[in-house]
C-alpha cells in the first residue's frame, strides 16, 4: 500500500487533530489512533473490531490491512490499519464523549442527506488542493440539464413574462423551442430528429447510452439526452447551465418581460457563444418521433424477451444435466 495523501481531521470539541491516511482511495487509521480518536483504550477498540468482524457487519479483507513501520529502536514492525467503514462502525459502538460526538455528527449528516438529497463539506471544497470540486460542478450541470428539472426552471422564468398565461401547452411549446436550439447547437439536430436518427432496435440497449435502472424501458427511448455520448452530454450540460444563469440574470435586470423576449434571449445567448442557431421547427414533430420510436421499441423488446427466454431455457437445461450427473454419481458410490 502506498500513501498518496494525508487528510487532517479535527474533532468537534477542537481538542485533537488526527492524520487520516488516504491510500488507494480509502482512509485508514491504526488501532492506537482509533483509541485516541474515540478517547478509549486499545483493548476496548480491539474488542469492538472483533465484534464487528464476528457479526459479519464487515468483511476483514476489505477493511483491515497492514504496513511496515519503523520504531524508535530502528526495527520494523507490522502495523494493522483499519479502513473508514470500520472507523464508522466502531464510532457507533464505543461508549465515550467522542463516540457521542461522532454519532451526533453522523445523525446530522444522514438527516441532511435524507432531507436534501446531498451533503456538502463547504470548507473542503473551497480548498484548492481538493480535486473533487470539478466533479461536483459536472454533476450539478448534469442535474440542471435533466429534462424535468430544466423544464421546471424554464417555466419559472417564463412566469415572469407580462403576457404569460398559466397554459401548459404554451409553456411546453416555448420550452421545446429552447430545448431544440440547445440540442441543435450540440448535435446539429432537434431533439426529435436526434432520437429518430439514433434509436436502433437492432443494437444493444437500442443505442441508448444512459437510462434508469438496468434495462431500457419505453419511457427511456423518447428522451433525447439518453442518446448523447460523453462529449455531447458535457457540452449540453454546460450550455444549459450557462443559459439558466444568463436567463436568471436577464430576469433580474428587466422588470417588464414578454414571452417574445425569451425567444430573443435564447438566440442572443447562442450568438454570443458562437453556437449554430436553429431557425426552423425541424423536420420531425414530437408526435411523429414518439410513434416511430415506440414501434422500434416494440420490435426491440420482442427480440429481447426472446433472447431472455432462450437464456432461461438454456439455464434450466444445464441445471437438469447437472442434476442427472449428480444422481448418476450418487448411484455409483452406493
Amino acid at each position: 500500500m502506498t500513501i498518496n495523501d494525508l487528510i487532517l481531521y479535527s474533532t468537534e470539541d477542537g481538542l485533537a487533530q488526527f492524520t487520516l491516511r488516504e491510500m488507494n482511495g480509502q482512509v485508514w487509521l491504526t488501532q492506537l489512533e482509533l483509541a485516541e480518536l474515540y478517547q478509549s483504550s486499545k483493548q476496548n477498540i480491539s474488542k469492538h473490531i472483533q465484534a464487528v468482524l464476528a457479526d459479519g457487519e464487515l468483511a476483514e479483507p476489505a477493511v483491515v490491512n497492514s504496513k511496515l513501520t519503523t520504531a524508535a529502536d530502528g526495527k520494523e514492525y507490522l502495523t494493522q490499519l483499519y479502513a473508514l467503514p470500520m472507523i464508522i462502525a466502531i464510532g457507533y459502538r464505543v461508549r465515550s464523549s467522542r463516540g457521542s460526538q461522532f454519532r451526533q455528527w453522523a445523525t446530522r449528516t444522514l438527516s441532511e442527506y435524507m432531507l436534501k438529497g446531498f451533503v456538502m463539506d463547504d470548507a473542503r471544497l473551497k480548498e484548492p488542493r481538493w480535486d473533487y470540486f470539478d466533479e461536483l460542478l459536472e454533476r450539478i450541470r448534469d442535474i440542471r440539464s435533466s429534462e424535468k428539472r430544466f423544464y421546471q426552471k424554464v417555466r419559472d422564468l417564463f412566469c415572469l413574462a407580462e403576457d404569460y398565461r398559466a397554459n401548459e401547452q404554451d409553456t411546453a411549446r416555448l420550452f421545446a423551442e429552447v430545448q431544440n436550439k440547445l440540442f441543435f447547437a450540440v448535435t446539429g439536430h432537434t431533439a426529435a430528429e436526434l432520437i429518430v436518427r439514433r434509436a436502433d432496435a437492432s443494437v444493444p440497449n437500442m443505442n441508448l447510452l444512459s437510462f434508469k435502472g438496468d434495462r431500457v424501458r419505453k419511457a427511456d427511448v423518447v428522451v433525447a439526452k439518453n442518446y448523447l455520448n460523453g462529449e455531447e452530454l458535457d457540452q449540453l450540460n454546460r450550455l444549459v447551465s450557462m443559459f439558466l444563469d444568463f436567463a436568471e440574470l436577464r430576469a433580474k435586470q428587466r422588470q417588464h418581460l414578454k414571452l417574445e423576449n425569451w425567444r430573443q434571449y435564447i438566440d442572443s445567448f447562442m450568438a454570443f457563444n458562437e453556437q449554430p442557431l436553429l431557425r426552423t421547427a425541424g423536420t420531425v414533430s414530437h408526435e411523429h418521433m414518439k410513434q416511430v420510436v415506440h414501434e422500434r421499441y416494440e420490435d426491440f423488446d420482442k427480440k429481447r424477451r426472446k433472447i431472455e427466454a432462450i437464456a432461461v431455457d438454456s439455464q434450466e437445461l444445464q441445471e437438469l444435466e447437472d442434476l442427472e450427473k449428480r444422481l448418476r454419481s450418487s448411484k455409483k458410490t452406493q
